[in-house]
């Protein structure tokens, strides 16, 4: 007990002293006081506990003379011996950086934000040109906690020059750090036009210091910072977007590492959401020698490549920390997959002299595809099964309220089945290649997954939780593919499929929502060929939705050209006609007054599209097929 009150009491004697001497009017006591400093932060953790005496320390330290020691200590003078001033000048940076460095660690919130430290952030910045090797981290370590504060961020974004942190990048990852946090805690509190014309001023900097090298943490660096950008700070055409695709190409043909192909995988998939004019033509339309494969053809099929083999291993890795890089570096995968296979559609349907793949490397291609494809509807089937039912292909009739408490997924909530970008990724990609390759063995694959697609379909209703994922676009494409064969038709009905689409086509109807109204002409796609190929006709149940059109309320607009709207209105009345035309006549009977009630919601459709105004003027197919809906509907009466 005495040793111990000896030693705070001794303590305290330090703190004072350290207190008098920081507060001196000459610069060699202060200096002295710093050391000591230093000294009682190393050896005392009692101190460094003490948020009060570390902050009354704080405010003892004047900031000019901080500024002058880390000024004096990175000037550049002429190499000289050890003890010579250089010596002496870089041991003075050191000691204020260290001295910066631990505060930081140690200083409450409130004045990590405050003047004191914030303003120290462009001498800090300045010193790293000619800062000794094993100065250079520290001073690192504590701009990065400087500008994860949007003060600090501000500060540092309104330096005019960093050009020392640029140069320094390629053999620093941490400057890179640095300019991220910068860079997006910045940019709800600053001139947003200045902010782009900096990002891109920089970026270009950063990427003429990592020629000659694997550029392997720039891409990792922009691949985080572009998808976290807002769209008016993203620098609209830049033009160091050409060197991001050397540099990416010249990693694939390198035989990557797991750390370069997660780069260059990450990077192209934020590339196509940033740029989706310029990123297809840099990533998917260059050639090489004529002896040799396409870029485009090598990058993608690494891609295949690693999706086939990681997808199986997946689950087991859930909830490790390896599964979010690992998730990530995929549904990157997939999103360059899903945006390769349209580039390939609109390059075939244009015969566009950049397409660059033969006939032989697309034959190659489509089977590589195929079979990834089939391990994607595997690994969503198991990922699926674990989480609902707690075992692999549990049928859903298997599926009780008693067995929730065997259910298997992931421990972060972010990553749940429901809301893993990595799962709406696979089936953004699937559902692509469903729709547009007549492979049948696939589709009677993926059919099997109607019940996960209709239940993520449903969880995205607006009455539902937020901050889920939004599969509703991508399961209703995978819906057009696997409908396509008898046993998806099968699927889609035995899982509850009508009620579940027709229903959230009936909420649209009162909406003047484009989007909404484009979901849901998709959703008629679907359905009505269900309805053609039924026999001997539509299924009484489905009839539900004649009565529930019949009740919706028409209020034409009174102004605006013809647009998505009207097409919408259009094909729900055409569904609603396939249903009545193909029903027993004994059946339609019954429904003589909703037929009736459609048919005058048609013909006030057919006078909104017949006397439309604008530019475009009639839409004459539009036209012709609500004066069908019009002819079908009067003649059934």
């Amino acid at each position: 007990m005495e040793a111990a009150s000896a030693s705070r009491q001794n303590e305290n004697v330090s703190i004072e002293k350290i207190e008098t001497l920081l507060k001196a009017k000459d610069d060699t006591s202060r200096f002295v006081g710093l050391a000591l400093l230093k000294s009682v932060l190393d050896n005392s953790q009692e101190l460094r506990s003490n948020e009060d005496a570390v902050v009354k320390l704080w405010e003892s330290i004047p900031s000019k003379f901080l500024d002058r020691l880390i000024r004096t200590g990175s000037r550049k003078e002429p190499k000289e011996p050890k003890s010579s001033p250089k010596k002496e000048s870089h041991d003075m940076l050191d000691l204020a950086v260290y001295v910066l460095h631990t505060l930081c660690a140690l200083l409450p919130e409130e004045k990590r934000k405050s003047g004191r430290l914030v303003d120290r952030i462009p001498q800090l910045v300045s010193c790293l040109l000619n800062c000794p090797e094993q100065t250079t981290q520290p001073v690192l370590e504590t701009l990065v906690s400087l500008v994860s504060q949007p003060e600090g961020a501000r500060a540092l974004v309104s330096i005019e020059d960093v050009t020392p942190l640029t140069e320094i990048a390629s053999s620093q990852p941490l400057a890179l750090e640095v300019l991220l946090h910068a860079w997006l805690n910045s940019a709800s509190a600053v001139d947003r036009a200045g902010l782009r014309s900096t990002i891109d001023k920089n970026v270009g900097n950063l990427v003429a210091s990592f020629k000659g090298t694997d550029a392997v943490t720039l891409l990792d660096f922009l691949a985080k910072l572009l998808p976290s950008l807002d769209p008016e700070v993203l620098p609209p055409n830049p033009s160091w977007i050409p060197s991001l695709g050397k540099f990416i190409f010249n990693l694939v043909i390198s035989r990557p590492t797991s750390a370069s192909r997660a780069a260059f995988t990450n990077l192209s998939a934020a590339l196509l959401e940033a740029y989706p004019l310029q990123a297809p033509q840099l990533l998917f339309a260059n050639e090489t020698n004529r002896d040799e494969k396409p870029y485009s053809y090598l990058l993608v099929n690494l891609m295949l490549v690693d999706l086939r083999s990681s997808l199986p291993l997946l689950l087991e890795q859930l909830n490790s920390p390896q599964y979010p890089q690992t998730a990530r570096r995929l549904s990157s995968a997939f999103n360059v997959i899903s945006n390769y296979i349209g580039y390939l559609l609109r390059s075939m349907d244009a015969a566009s002299p950049s397409f660059a793949l033969s006939p032989d490397h697309l034959l190659k291609l489509r089977r590589s595809l195929s079979e990834t494809m089939s391990v994607a509807v595997e690994f969503l089937r198991d990922r699926y099964d674990a989480s609902i039912a707690g075992a692999l292909g549990l049928h859903p009739d298997a599926r009780t309220a008693d067995l929730t408490s065997l259910t298997w997924d992931s421990k972060d909530s972010t990553t749940t089945v429901h809301s893993d970008p990595l799962i709406l990724a696979a089936i953004q990609a699937l559902a692509i290649w469903l729709r547009e390759d007549d492979n049948e063995m696939l589709r009677k694959e993926a059919a099997g997954l109607c019940d996960m697609f209709l239940d993520l379909y449903q969880h995205q209703h607006p009455s539902q939780t937020e901050g889920r994922l939004d599969f509703r676009r991508p399961v209703l494409v995978a819906l057009e593919g696997i409908t396509a064969e008898n046993k998806g038709v099968e699927a889609l009905l035995d899982n509850n499929g009508w009620k579940v689409l027709s229903d959230d086509l009936v909420s649209i109807l009162p909406t003047a929502d484009e989007s909404a109204a484009s979901h849901g002409i998709e959703i008629v796609r679907i359905l009505l060929p269900v309805v053609e190929a039924e026999t001997p006709g539509p299924r009484e149940e489905w009839m539900d939705l004649v009565t529930k059109v019949a009740a919706w309320y028409y209020v034409p607009p009174t102004s605006g050209e013809v647009g998505i709207l009207e097409e919408f209105q259009v094909a729900v009345l055409q569904l609603v006609t396939a249903l009545v035309a193909g029903t027993h006549q004994g059946v339609r009977r019954r429904y003589v007054h909703s037929v009736s009630a459609v048919l005058g919601v048609a013909a006030q459709v057919r006078e909104r599209v017949a006397n439309a105004k604008g530019g475009g003027g009639v839409d004459r197919e539009l036209l012709e097929g609500v004066e069908d809906v019009v002819g079908t509907l009067g003649g059934l009466r």
